[in-house]
């Protein structure tokens, strides 16, 4: 295992493969699998929201989601979940919501920021790494109002908590699910835009399937560089590449490109292959309902757990009980099984969930 980890950040063979193409039923499992899954006792999860139940009434929680906000069937609606948890469980009666606006100016994001906590809406979550300049100038202003921010952990200050994630974690698991249900032993990656990340996400899916096949080709593409955002919200761009993909022979595909996804789902639909989706539990979204039957698993992220945690260390007063990223352990990374589509290999997941956990393998973080 220790050889198939290390090719792991590698493994970028974008070679054709030949074989039987896979179908949205999950076909035979496990021809392209050549390691056995580890060894390691069940680990249970652990988090900050466990405990005495914690009366946060008297908070005022401010929310600064991403462009798309509540409704969006993804990122800022997990951060939305978190705090309706917060306010069925903890009593908070005062929750402000305030959504970015495609290619808005960094001065609205500040503006935004600004506004609520002159309201006097502390904590305050910014929901994304596009907010972390805005973070960086705002929060010195407001020292006794605590920030936190998702996704990013470049602001340096006393008030702002980076809430951040082992998408590693999770994304070798859906390496490893990849390789279950692929038929022709080749799979793909399609990233959204290159950044450092999408590149977790890279990284850790390409690990898990180097982990269980040691002769799995892999296709990896990202849509757009570094600096185009545009590659999270192209829907058109996704469904090119992933075809392209699965006219190489890949079977599978995974893909961390947001609203992009939905054409990599419609490309697999169409090519007769599989899908992994990203962030929330994608077969439940309303927006890809038509292709759900190709989405075999989700890598799921839990930013509705990291909301909740952080809104109950501040109401506690103690925000040392959060974890310094929110990884398998805690729950904060994961896969789901809507559709039953991993349901026979989920026992083979959960062995390479608890060897992780159990720190037997180390996933890594970069390519």
């Amino acid at each position: 295992m220790a050889g198939a980890l290390a090719l792991a950040g590698c493994a970028k063979d974008s070679k054709g493969g030949s074989g039987d193409t896979n179908n949205a039923s999950g076909g035979q499992q496990g021809s392209c699998v050549t390691a056995q899954p580890p060894s390691a006792p069940p680990a249970a999860a652990s988090s900050s929201s466990a405990g005495a139940k914690v009366d946060a009434s008297a908070l005022k929680v401010g929310l600064a989601f991403d462009v798309g906000g509540r409704g969006d069937a993804s990122f800022n609606d997990a951060a939305a979940a978190g705090a309706d948890k917060a306010k069925q469980e903890m009593g908070v009666k005062d929750v402000s919501e305030s959504t970015a606006t495609a290619s808005e100016s960094e001065d609205a994001k500040q503006q935004r920021l600004n506004q609520l906590a002159s309201q006097g809406f502390n904590p305050i979550v910014a929901v994304g790494f596009a907010y972390a300049k805005s973070v960086q100038a705002v929060a010195p202003k407001f020292p006794n109002t605590k920030f936190a921010i998702i996704d990013d952990d470049s602001v340096k200050a006393p008030n702002v908590t980076p809430l951040v994630f082992a998408e590693e974690q999770g994304s070798f698991l859906a390496g490893v699910a990849a390789v279950y249900k692929s038929k022709s032993c080749h799979v793909g990656f399609v990233g959204g835009v290159n950044t450092p990340l999408i590149q977790k996400f890279e990284a850790g899916y390409l690990a898990g399937a180097k982990a269980a096949s040691n002769k799995v080709k892999v296709e990896d593409d990202y849509l757009t560089p570094a600096g185009d955002i545009s590659g999270f919200n192209a829907p058109e761009k996704g469904n090119v590449k992933a075809k392209s993909q699965i006219d190489k022979g890949a079977d599978v595909i995974y893909h961390a490109a947001g609203a992009s996804g939905k054409g990599v789902f419609e490309a697999a639909k169409a090519g007769n292959a599989l899908a992994i989706g990203v962030d929330s539990d994608q077969y439940n979204q309303k927006t890809v309902e038509t292709v759900k039957d190709v989405i075999m698993t989700s890598m799921i992220k839990r930013v509705d757990v990291a909301v909740f945690d952080y809104i109950q260390a501040v109401a506690k007063n103690d925000l040392s009980t959060l974890p310094k990223r929110f990884d398998l352990k805690v729950d904060g990374v994961g896969y789901s099984t809507s559709g039953g589509k991993v349901d026979d290999i989920k026992d083979k997941l959960d062995a390479y969930k608890n060897a992780i956990v159990a720190g037997q393998i180390q996933v890594p973080d970069k390519p």
